[in-house]
């Protein structure tokens, strides 16, 4: 397994430099994301790509890089150490599984800049990071939640899809979720708090792949018909736009009529485009692209010794039926 860890950071650290000699003589600034096979994580790609085109005369380039797969969370863990021990300036990571990566940044002890980006470690490990970009993902759940709590005021039976068991940022947003309905903190399922009960079987997890995510709603619908709200708290399903298509025809009558409500996060293209079908209610959107063009100057910061915030969260977009706003057409 190392051996194609090391693989993919040769063929990385080789297309960053394909520009030439002076290219290659850089320092390497690396942003490693949860996968490649995810859009949302292609928007980190052309920030990152912008802020390389903006800033040509730097003695930095910015490599960006990830596991082939968002399910492969040894293989992303493996490519940080790759990366680490070949040398890179500094690193931005977006760690798919918090402990496991916490573990090995533990053991490896860098010398250089760690920080998060878009996912965080444990709060119990940040001490290992300098510090983190990206979402508040607590209050990103918090408006998942408000958004909820307005369509069906009365509360019902819900639906939680999440991603991989351990990644923080997912699980931030779940805990804001459940929080926010529930009225207080610390509620790990809900159970008629605010009114709201989370079905059997929910939540359900994706592990970032977003074909068992349209799977996994198609049977949640099939299996209840009665539901009363399903909440991507990622956009995983949305982002193949003829599968999720084909998954919410079989409830637009639903949809339409507020009899079911959905509310995802991201707005990705595919996702506005399902917003303005008709095959959500609301989208709470992340900035990846702000967190992709931001990520280098942040490294470069925590390199020359200077003093950065930690958290820096880029912001967040609401889009509704009533008020359409980022997702207007």
């Amino acid at each position: 397994m190392r051996y194609f860890g090391a693989i993919a950071v040769a063929l990385a650290l080789a297309a960053s430099g394909a520009a030439g000699a002076q290219a290659q003589e850089k320092k390497t600034l690396a942003i490693v994301v949860k996968g490649l096979d995810n859009p949302f994580f292609e928007q980190i790609n052309l920030g990152c790509q912008d802020w390389a085109a903006k800033n040509p005369d730097s003695e930095y380039e910015c490599l960006y890089t990830g596991p082939a797969s968002s399910a492969d969370e040894a293989g992303q863990v493996q490519l940080v150490d790759d990366l680490l021990t070949r040398g890179v300036a500094a690193i931005a990571i977006s760690p798919s599984n918090a402990p496991a990566m916490a573990n090995r940044l533990r053991e490896v002890a860098p010398k250089i800049p760690v920080m998060t980006i878009d996912a965080d470690l444990s709060e119990a490990d940040r001490s290992l990071r300098a510090t983190f970009l990206g979402t508040d993902n607590y209050l990103m759940g918090v408006m998942m939640a408000e958004q909820a709590k307005r369509l069906k005021p009365d509360g019902g039976t819900v639906c939680l899809q999440l991603g991989n068991v351990a990644a923080d940022n997912i699980n931030a947003r779940a805990a804001g979720f459940r929080d926010t309905i529930a009225g207080s903190k610390g509620v790990s399922r809900l159970a008629g708090e605010g009114g709201w009960t989370e079905i059997e079987g929910c939540p359900v997890f994706t592990n970032d792949q977003i074909d068992l995510a349209n799977q996994q709603m198609a049977d949640v619908f099939t299996s209840n018909p009665d539901l009363d709200a399903f909440i991507l708290v990622g956009g995983w399903a949305q982002f193949a736009p003829q599968a999720y298509a084909q998954v919410t025809d079989q409830v637009m009558d639903k949809l339409t009529n507020n009899e079911l409500v959905i509310v995802a996060g991201d707005t990705l293209p595919p996702q506005v485009q399902a917003f303005n079908e008709g095959r959500s209610h609301a989208q709470i959107g992340q900035r990846p692209f702000e967190m992709g063009q931001r990520a280098p100057e942040v490294m470069m910061q925590l390199i020359n010794g200077e003093t950065v915030d930690d958290p820096l969260y880029t912001g967040l977009d609401v889009c509704t039926r009533e008020e359409p706003g980022f997702c207007a057409q």
